[in-house]
C-alpha cells in the first residue's frame, strides 16, 4: 500500500475554523486528521502540502518512519505551523493503519487501559447546571481577578455542590506575582487543576509557584510542542498535569511518547482539545491507551456541525465518550457537509490595557 495523495480541507465549525487532512491509498483506504490551529488556518494548510510530499508514495503503515522523516527531514523543525501539519497527517496515518489491519487504533498502541473516557466542557455557574443535566462531571471555567475568581467558583459549587470538578483556564494571562494571587484565591474551591497561570514563552517562571506547595494542582502545555518542549516542565516537576494538543504537539505519535515522560513523574495527562471532531477521536484513541490520562476536554457546544459532519459519530454518553469499536480512528466525514460549511474568516483578536498597551489572550 501506498500514499497517493494528501487533502486539505477546511470547515467552519461554530466557534472556529476546522482544518482536516485526507490521506489517500492506491488500496482504496484514507485516513483522516485533523490540523485545526484559529487564525492560522490558511498557512497550516500550505504547510500539510509542503509536508506531505514525504509521504507520497511511501507505505503509510510506517509511521514512525515517516514521522522521523516528516520533522527531520526539513531541516527547519518545531514551531507551531510545521508541528501542526505533521501532527494532521499523523493522525491520518494511524487511521488508514487500523483500518489496514482491521482494529481500533488504540489496539495499535497497546489496547485500552479504561473502558471510557471522561469529559469536561466550558462555561461558567449556569452553564455548570446545564452540564451536570447532561451528565457531565467536571467543567473549566475562566480566570480574572482574585476577587472574580473567588466570586465565579462560589457561585459554580453553590450550583453544582461538591461532587463536581472545576478547573481554572488562566490562558497565561498573568505574572508569576498575579498568578499566585489567583491561585490562593481558588485554593477554598479545591479545583481539579488551575491551567496556564503565565504565558508559555518562558516555562521556568512556574518554578516558583511550583515551590509554593498550593493544595491546586498546576497544568500547563497546550502551546508546547513535542517532547522537547515539554522535557523541562516535566523533568523540573514544575506542574502536576500536562496538556498537550494531538493537533500542534506532534499528533498521536508524539502525544504518547510525552505522557510516557510525564508518567515517570507520575504527572496527568489532560490532552488540550478545542477543536473538531477528528481531533476528538485521535484523543479518546490515545487517552485509552495510556496510564496516566486523567479527562478530556470536549466543546459541547459545536453542535450540530460535529455530530453532522461524522457519518458514524463518536458516542458520547453521560459525560463520557465511548471507545469506537470501528477499524482505525472508528469516524469517517462527510465530505459534502465539510462543502457545506466553507471557511470564514475570524476577526484578529487582542486584549490591550487602558493605556493601550499590548496584554496576553
Amino acid at each position: 500500500m501506498k500514499v497517493t495523495d494528501v487533502r486539505t480541507y477546511v470547515m467552519r465549525g461554530v466557534e472556529r475554523n476546522w482544518v482536516f487532512v485526507k490521506v489517500c491509498t492506491d488500496e482504496g483506504i484514507h485516513g483522516w486528521g485533523e490540523a485545526s490551529l484559529e487564525w492560522k488556518e490558511r498557512t497550516v494548510e500550505q504547510a500539510v502540502h509542503e509536508v506531505a510530499r514525504h509521504v507520497i508514495g511511501k507505505d503509510p503503515t510506517r509511521i514512525e518512519h515517516l514521522w522521523q522523516t516528516m520533522f527531520r527531514h526539513g531541516f527547519w523543525r518545531g514551531g507551531v505551523i510545521l508541528n501542526t501539519a505533521l501532527s494532521g497527517i499523523d493522525q491520518a496515518l494511524w487511521d488508514i493503519t487500523g483500518k489496514a489491519y482491521g482494529v481500533p487504533v488504540y489496539k495499535l498502541l497497546g489496547g485500552a487501559c479504561r473502558e471510557r473516557i471522561r469529559l469536561y466542557g466550558h462555561g461558567g455557574p449556569q452553564t455548570a447546571l446545564e452540564l451536570r443535566d447532561l451528565g457531565f462531571t467536571a467543567m473549566k471555567t475562566g480566570a480574572g481577578s482574585p476577587d472574580q475568581v473567588k466570586a465565579n467558583l462560589e457561585a459554580i459549587r453553590g450550583n453544582v455542590g461538591d461532587a463536581f470538578d472545576i478547573m481554572i483556564d488562566n490562558h497565561g494571562m498573568s505574572t508569576p506575582q498575579e498568578a499566585h494571587q489567583q491561585i490562593l484565591a481558588a485554593e477554598p474551591y479545591r479545583l481539579l487543576f488551575f491551567e496556564e497561570p503565565c504565558p508559555p514563552d518562558n516555562p521556568e517562571v512556574l518554578a516558583p509557584l511550583a515551590s509554593s506547595r498550593y493544595r491546586t494542582p498546576l497544568a500547563t502545555g497546550e502551546r508546547l510542542y513535542t517532547r522537547w518542549g515539554f522535557r523541562q516542565v516535566i523533568e523540573n516537576q514544575w506542574v502536576s498535569v500536562i496538556q498537550p494538543d494531538l493537533c500542534h504537539a506532534g499528533g498521536i505519535s508524539e502525544v504518547r511518547r510525552i505522557a510516557a515522560m510525564a508518567e515517570t513523574y507520575y504527572i496527568q495527562v489532560v490532552p488540550h482539545n478545542p477543536y473538531g471532531p477528528v481531533s476528538t477521536a485521535a484523543c479518546v484513541h490515545l487517552c485509552a491507551a495510556i496510564p496516566n490520562f486523567l479527562i478530556l476536554e470536549y466543546v459541547f457546544t459545536n453542535e450540530p456541525w460535529r455530530t453532522r459532519v461524522q457519518k458514524d459519530p463518536l458516542i458520547i454518553r453521560e459525560g463520557h465518550a465511548e471507545l469506537p469499536t470501528s477499524p482505525g480512528l472508528g469516524i469517517d466525514l462527510d465530505e459534502d457537509v465539510i462543502a457545506s460549511r466553507p471557511f470564514t474568516e475570524d476577526g484578529i483578536a487582542g486584549r490591550f490595557a487602558d493605556d493601550g498597551g499590548v496584554q496576553d489572550i
